[in-house]
């Protein structure tokens, strides 16, 4: 009797453990071009291990300051390489866990209806009369609106527009700007313009060379509650299965990754 009762107390006992280890969460603090590539990710991973990944979306330099000061983040991944460089670098990041998982691309984003066809003006499109208001991520804190804001300035319109430039808080934010109406046109993340709510919208990419290269890279951080999941997702996105999910939303994985 007393046998059986302790067996079936350690069946018990290990079915929680694996629970518990099936119920496992990391948070990761995204930068805000990565939402709709994120949740497909995500979603993959959880299905796969059981671990739920808990995404909060922001810019890139607000997560640096918050994880500086120390929020609770198992992982960053960054719009920007050189913000969890520069965490490594002080000693609050896991050694050896800095990885460049893309470079993004930016776009002029005006909605279906727009007065002025992007895709064929290009530029000149930002400087037509109907377009009031373009919306941008604040260039303070976020990479996607120092990008942007660079190739304004290396198009030779900065001065002329510059007046027009409404602020997001990120570059998701900049995007619900342009969707909602407040704005007529957008410089955008292309990963949120192929996105389900905008994909219908008339977008033209902006030549890489006009701005500086928005390489993007995740790390995993020193406090982090669940390092071997954390290591496990890092590894997901490196991986065959999670690459194509990257390039589906228009992310260019690095040559030298992309080969592994």
């Amino acid at each position: 009797m007393w046998f059986r009762l302790s067996a079936l107390i350690l069946s018990v006992f290990l079915v929680l453990q694996e629970a518990r280890a099936q119920g496992r969460e990391i948070r990761v603090a995204a930068a805000a071009d990565l939402k709709f590539a994120m949740e497909e990710l995500s979603q993959q991973f959880e299905k796969q291990t059981g671990t739920r990944v808990n995404v909060t979306y922001g810019s890139s330099g607000n997560f640096f300051s918050q994880i500086q000061n120390g929020a609770p983040f198992d992982l960053f991944f960054s719009a920007d390489i050189e913000y969890p460089r520069k965490l490594e670098a002080v000693g609050l990041t896991e050694p050896g866990t800095l990885y460049e998982y893309a470079v993004g691309t930016i776009v002029i984003w005006m909605s279906p209806d727009a007065k002025v066809d992007v895709t064929v003006q290009g530029w000149k499109a930002l400087l037509d009369a109907s377009v009031e208001k373009i919306a941008i991520a604040n260039p303070e804190h976020a990479p996607y609106g120092r990008a942007a804001v660079a190739a304004l300035q290396k198009a030779g319109i900065y001065e002329q527009v510059k007046l027009k430039l409404i602020y997001g808080e990120n570059i998701s934010q900049a995007a619900q700007f342009v969707q909602s109406g407040n704005a007529q046109a957008g410089i955008v993340a292309l990963s949120l313009a192929v996105s389900p709510s905008m994909r219908d919208g008339k977008r033209w990419e902006i030549p890489a060379g006009m701005h500086p290269a928005l390489e993007q890279g995740a790390i995993i951080l020193k406090d982090a509650r669940h390092k071997d999941a954390a290591r496990a997702f890092l590894e997901f996105i490196k991986s065959a299965a999670g690459r194509p999910t990257l390039a589906k939303y228009g992310f260019q994985v690095p040559e030298e990754n992309a080969k592994k």
